[in-house]
């Protein structure tokens, strides 16, 4: 996911630099648009994801408190590994949306400022 995401805003900076005419810019939106849809379905998916990996963490590192064993214990370490690891990709896909709202923001300034 992460190589999609730099790849479509590499493509689309490239094809913003070589200053397209109105048409081009207009499709170039609808486009960019779409990607962000998908990447806003990606986002949410995410989200519920690492929140209910956060909760069923926060569930094991109870009742490994309340009743010690290994194999809880290792569970709880498996689950904040995963945790940890969500938490960094929704970073990620939220800072990519964020950069991808101003990109877009650009587009429609130039196609406002070629009418």
């Amino acid at each position: 996911m992460t190589r999609y995401m730099k790849r479509h805003e590499r493509n689309l900076l490239k094809a913003m630099a070589s200053a397209p005419g109105k048409p081009a810019l207009a499709e170039l939106l609808a486009f960019h648009d779409k990607q962000i849809a998908w990447l806003q379905q990606e986002r949410l998916a995410h989200l519920i994801t690492t929140l209910f990996f956060g909760l069923f963490f926060v569930l094991s590192l109870g009742f490994t408190m309340w009743r010690f064993s290994p194999a809880m214990l290792a569970l709880t370490g498996m689950l904040l590994v995963m945790v940890t690891a969500y938490v960094f990709h929704y970073y990620r896909l939220e800072n990519t949306v964020q950069r991808w709202y101003s990109i877009s923001n650009r587009i429609r300034a130039s196609l406002l400022a070629q009418d």
